[in-house]
C-alpha cells in the first residue's frame, strides 16, 4: 500500500518509514505539512501518518483540509507526544482513524494500521476477487467475464484487479504506477494511461455494462459501478 507520512522529526521519520517499507508498504515522507498538501492535491495515497506539532502548521489543520477543502476520506493516523484525553478526543472529532502516543512500537503501529485499513478499506480473499460479471483468480492471474477468460498480460491483470480493489476512489496515476510496477524512476506515467486504454476495451468498461473507467484530468482515475440505465453524462476529455 501506498502511505504518507508527515514528520518533522528525521530520526523518527527514518524509524517509521523503514518499520512500513520492511512491512512491504511503498512510503513517501513529507517533513512540511504544506509540502504534503501541494503532493496530496495531485496524489492519491491509502493512508496518512501525520504528526500533531509542525513547523509550518498543525496535523489539526491538515486533517481539516483533507476532511473539508478536500472532501478526501483516506484514513488519517496520528502520531503524537500530546497524550490527553482531550488531545484524543479532539482528533477523533475532527475525522482523524486513529491515534498513537510517541514513541510508538512497532508491532502496535502496524496491528493499528491494519484494523484501520481493514475498516475503512474492506478487503477480497486472498485468492479471489469477485465483482459481478468479473471474476479474478489473483493465484493464476486468470480474469473471466461470465465465465469467459479475458486475454490479458501481467501488467493488465494486475491494474485491472487494483482498481476493482479499489472501486469507486479517486487514485492518480503516481499511485497507480507505484502498485503495479513498482517504483521505477524509468517509467513514465504514460504507461498507465496506456494500459488503461487496453483495460477499458478488453473489459468493455462503458457504462451500458454497468462500470465506468473515468479519468480526471491531470491527476488519474476512478472505476466506478453506475445503473446501466441512468442517464449519460458526459466525460471531460485528458
Amino acid at each position: 500500500m501506498r502511505f504518507a507520512i508527515l514528520e518533522d522529526d528525521s530520526a523518527q521519520m527514518e524509524v517509521l518509514t523503514g518499520w512500513l517499507r520492511e512491512a512491504g508498504h511503498d512510503v513517501h515522507g513529507f517533513a512540511l505539512a504544506r509540502e504534503l498538501m501541494r503532493v496530496a492535491s495531485r496524489e492519491s495515497f491509502d493512508l496518512f501518518l501525520v504528526d500533531w506539532m509542525l513547523p509550518d502548521l498543525t496535523g489539526e489543520q491538515v486533517l481539516h483540509w483533507l476532511r473539508v477543502e478536500r472532501s478526501n476520506d483516506t484514513p488519517v493516523i496520528f502520531i503524537t507526544s500530546r497524550h490527553s484525553e482531550e488531545d484524543l478526543a479532539t482528533a477523533l472529532s475532527a475525522g482523524a482513524d486513529d491515534y498513537l502516543v510517541k514513541p510508538p512500537r512497532r508491532i502496535e503501529l502496524v496491528s493499528r494500521i491494519e484494523a484501520v485499513l481493514r475498516r475503512c478499506q474492506p478487503r477480497q480473499g486472498e485468492q479471489g476477487l469477485r465483482v459481478e460479471p468479473y471474476h479474478f483468480d489473483l493465484l493464476r492471474k486468470v480474469l473471466t467475464i461470465h465465465g469467459t477468460p479475458v486475454d490479458m498480460t501481467d501488467k493488465e491483470f494486475e491494474l485491472a484487479a487494483f482498481l476493482f480493489r479499489n472501486l469507486g476512489r479517486l487514485l492518480s496515476r503516481g499511485h497507480l504506477l507505484e502498485a503495479v510496477w513498482g517504483r521505477n524512476p524509468d517509467l513514465a506515467t504514460r504507461t498507465v494511461d496506456t494500459h488503461i486504454s487496453r483495460i477499458r476495451s478488453k473489459l468493455k468498461l462503458r457504462p451500458e455494462n454497468g462500470f465506468r473507467l473515468m479519468p480526471t484530468y491531470n491527476f488519474g482515475y476512478r472505476l466506478e459501478r453506475i445503473d446501466p440505465s441512468a442517464p449519460a453524462v458526459a466525460s471531460h476529455s485528458m
